[in-house]
């Protein structure tokens, strides 16, 4: 009886062995699936799969996109330095490839088109300082409104945007508008942070700050295409 009840145990370790090292061989193939690299930018760059549902669903409906438009207010405080400001964003949109990406289509198939690191930020600017009060006030609601619903060309770009409301010596209102298929909202709060780092740096006339991007959506996006294939 011993003898079987031992038999037994060593059965139940050696199944037990076996499930625990196929275990680790499924979360080493995992995690060897995970590891996103970088992409030759030579070749064409397929969207995410959440890129090409936004791009469908502005080919259907152009008018529709605009349900997809982010826009965000930055109120600023004190003296600004315009210089730092503008190489501020400029250096953001260089930064990320996916401010600077549209979306043309060929034969019936959209691919991501990269710009230059130097294309820039596009920015307006515009002096409400005449204006005291709640005409101010209006005049800063009204022109944001009217900025989340200008259009984007998602095949010429750019598809993100600004405008710099001067207020007072003293205060101002930076208007950002992005399209949904480039960000998302978890995004914004980098965006945020990667102004207010860079503008603390710049404007002290220091070098930026920021490690480089070991890699960028586009490689995501080329990951998320292999990845999901056959059973997966």
């Amino acid at each position: 009886m011993n003898q079987a009840h031992t038999e037994l145990q060593k059965l139940q370790q050696a199944i037990l062995i076996q499930r625990l090292q196929q275990r680790m061989k499924n979360q080493s193939s995992a995690q060897q699936q995970e590891r996103i690299a970088a992409v030759d930018r030579g070749q064409p760059l397929a969207l995410s799969y959440a890129q090409q549902r936004l791009w469908f669903l502005t080919e259907l409906d152009r008018a529709a996109s605009i349900a997809y438009h982010m826009p965000a207010q930055l109120w600023l405080n004190g003296r600004l330095d315009k210089a730092a400001l503008k190489a501020t964003l400029d250096r953001v949109v260089a930064r990320h490839e996916s401010l600077r990406t549209t979306f043309a289509g060929a034969e019936g198939q959209p691919l991501q088109q990269i710009a230059a690191p130097d294309v820039g930020f596009a920015l307006s600017e515009m002096d409400l300082g005449h204006l005291t009060g709640n005409e101010q006030q209006c005049a800063v609601q009204r022109l944001s409104d009217d900025e989340a619903v200008q259009p984007f060309d998602l095949a010429t770009g750019p598809l993100i945007r600004g405008q710099l409301l001067r207020l007072a010596e003293d205060e101002y209102v930076l208007l950002i508008t992005q399209h949904h298929i480039i960000s998302d909202g978890w995004s914004v709060g980098v965006l945020v942070r990667e102004i207010s780092t860079l503008y603390a740096a710049f404007s002290q006339g220091q070098a930026d700050p920021l490690p480089p991007l070991a890699i960028q959506y586009a490689d995501y996006a080329a990951w998320q295409r292999g990845w999901l294939q056959g059973d997966v």
